[in-house]
């Protein structure tokens, strides 16, 4: 039994630290992601060689992979749906999620297929800029999925690059039916502005009637919304969902949740932990969704949720990649978390 089913893009993260000069040099829009093919990125790799730009980092990435790691590393009991090839990347990839407790298929291998890619240019303000290459990702379907996984788990988790995706949707189709049967509460993360901007269409049907918990950064509630300010702008996504995480960075996070249609919007505002030096922000919202999610998934109350996902997601950003030690988190939650979880919200 799972505590939660994810789905996403498997993806080998690459990272680069850089300037703003150096970055301005590439056609990639800072803070975002840019979907590239194998070709476009080799010429990215090549004009980081040409610059004497090393890489710093290789790790396991996708946005949905990298919430589960968080989600096992916490105590919980993850399976990611995904698809790589049989190469050494995707032996790379399986392999550090194995090790770290997430439970993936045989299915997610794809013979000959080459595992996907994502260069993360990181400058001096610890802003992340991603361009992504996906690889047999790319062609994910319903045949790199067992359904059988979503039987008895609590949750499924849908990572919102996935709405870019064309192939997979009868699959997210079939996870949302068999949810909606087994009583499965959804989540489902914006993950990237460019996601709300070129694929709005995907993510609401990924949002169907409506789902339990929608995570995004302020940009792209705002974006989804329209609404210019934040409160206003995850109050506005109780449209979609019960519970709207909407995180800004230093400014904190605003949790809106409503039990039911009738009743009144409870706002939290959850603030982050002050940090001194800013080096990476790659997998910050991912890890903010996934610890979030693991807390949620022990009945703990919302700020209590919030407050777990903040501090993991500060320790994040003050490192090189996009995922803490297994034992960090741990002792991240033995310190911020309660004894006796308090349930008020699911």
């Amino acid at each position: 039994m799972y505590d939660v089913m994810a789905i996403g893009n498997a993806l080998v993260d690459h990272e680069y630290l850089l300037s703003d000069a150096a970055l301005e040099e590439t056609d990639l829009t800072k803070g975002n992601m840019t979907l590239t093919g194998i070709e476009q990125q080799q010429q990215l790799l090549a004009y980081f060689k040409l610059a004497d730009i090393e890489p710093s980092k290789q790790a396991g990435g996708g946005s949905a992979a990298n919430a589960m790691y968080a989600f096992s590393s916490l105590g919980g009991k993850p399976f990611y749906a995904c698809r790589v090839g049989d190469d050494k990347q995707g032996e790379f990839y399986l392999k550090d999620l194995h090790e770290a407790g997430v439970a993936t298929s045989p299915q997610s291998i794809h013979a000959g297929g080459v595992t996907g890619s994502c260069v993360v240019a990181v400058t001096e303000d610890g802003e992340r800029t991603m361009q992504t290459f996906l690889g047999t990702s790319s062609d994910i379907t319903a045949d790199n999925v067992d359904f059988n996984a979503l039987t008895e788990a609590k949750w499924l988790y849908l990572e919102g690059y996935l709405a870019m995706s064309v192939g997979i949707q009868p699959a997210m189709d079939k996870l949302r039916q068999q949810a909606a049967g087994n009583g499965t509460k959804i989540a489902v993360s914006f993950a990237d502005p460019a996601v709300v901007k070129f694929a709005k269409d995907g993510l609401l049907n990924m949002l169907g009637n409506k789902v339990a918990v929608i995570f995004c950064n302020s940009e792209e509630a705002n974006l989804f919304t329209d609404k210019k300010e934040h409160t206003s702008a995850a109050s506005a996504l109780l449209e979609y969902c019960q519970t709207a995480v909407v995180t800004d960075g230093a400014n904190g996070a605003i949790i809106a949740h409503q039990p039911n249609n009738e009743s009144e919007i409870e706002i939290y505002n959850i603030p982050t932990p002050t940090i001194a030096n800013v080096i990476d922000t790659n997998g910050a919202g991912d890890n903010y969704s996934g610890a979030f999610l693991y807390a949620l998934s022990q009945q703990y109350s919302l700020p209590e949720c919030g407050r777990l996902a903040s501090e993991i997601a500060a320790q994040v950003i003050q490192q090189f990649g996009p995922r803490l030690a297994s034992q960090d988190y741990k002792d991240i939650a033995q310190r911020v978390l309660s004894a006796q979880p308090l349930k008020i919200c699911y």
